[in-house]
């Protein structure tokens, strides 16, 4: 006879983090953008300079996205003319290093995969 203690609830995936991480893979210049920062290009205008194939409005959804799951932060100065850049939050690091780890086990399943063919 089962008692309560030797059932278990169902588990599920933690929702909004699970969402982030697809919306972020999803977003196939978010990566792309992490890079940017990491090299110092913080500003939307150099973005679409460094990298062929990003439109302007492509990168505002993005930095919007971001922005909005709290990822990075944007930095608008009052000048003439204005002047926006982006930088990575506390948070943001701390999603980086996962996403770094997601990266890694990637790696690990390809060089698997390949020593088995």
């Amino acid at each position: 006879m089962k008692t309560k203690e030797n059932l278990f609830s169902k588990k599920s995936a933690p929702n909004k983090s699970a969402r982030m991480v697809e919306a972020i893979y999803g977003c196939k210049w978010s990566l792309t953008v992490y890079q940017l920062l990491a090299n110092g290009i913080n500003r939307p205008g150099a973005m679409v300079s460094h990298v062929e194939g990003l439109t302007t409005k492509v990168l505002n959804v993005c930095l919007k996205r971001n922005v909005e799951f709290g990822i990075l932060e944007k930095i608008t100065f009052n000048e003439l003319p204005p002047r926006v850049e982006y930088e990575v939050t506390d948070f943001g690091q701390k999603f980086l290093r996962i996403l770094d780890e997601l990266e890694k086990l990637q790696q690990e399943i390809d060089t698997d995969f390949s020593s088995l063919n």
